[in-house]
């Protein structure tokens, strides 16, 4: 099937930024995340059903996994020169890899939330602040600080949903 180069030149314009962003926290250089970006676009245009609006977190697994094989190609290389190398083997590599691109699309999603809920959020079940506290650091009502942790966890759930997070 021929490339219709308008269609991936529309993908890459409306989703091209948000993914080189994921992709650059999980990988080595701009260089890197600018290929993965653009092969997660070629692939998901040849091999998607009609686009959808699932169409943004389909790019969001296909970057995933694409980091993933590049990890994973890596970690093939003979044990003995990846551990005089590097010093470290390959599953702990695996485990660094993936905790990574969790730490990645946590961060992605939390930065699509007002900064309103994110400061809330992070109060209250990053920092383990009870709402009182949050409350009174944040200058707004212990009511508000509840509202807003609600709405964010809503708000949080969609963002990883959109980045392709399976429950």
């Amino acid at each position: 099937m021929p490339m219709d180069e308008d269609a991936v030149a529309a993908i890459y314009r409306d989703h091209g930024a948000a993914l080189r962003r994921f992709a650059r926290g999980a990988v080595e250089s701009d260089e890197q995340a600018e290929d993965i970006v653009q092969e997660a676009i070629i692939r998901v245009w040849r091999l998607a059903p009609e686009p959808t609006a699932g169409l943004r977190a389909y790019l969001y697994r296909t970057v995933r996994n694409l980091i993933v094989d590049q990890h994973r190609a890596r970690a093939r290389r003979p044990q003995a020169v990846a551990s005089i190398e590097n010093g470290f083997d390959a599953a702990i590599v695996g485990e660094r890899v993936d905790d990574l691109l969790d730490r990645v699309v946590m961060e992605e999603a939390l930065m699509r939330l007002t900064r309103e809920h994110r400061q809330a959020l992070v109060a209250v079940h990053y920092r383990r602040l009870t709402v009182a506290e949050a409350a009174e650091e944040l200058g707004v009502p212990a009511g508000t600080v509840k509202s807003r942790c609600f709405y964010a966890l809503k708000a949080l759930r969609t963002a990883l949903d959109e980045l392709g997070v399976e429950r």
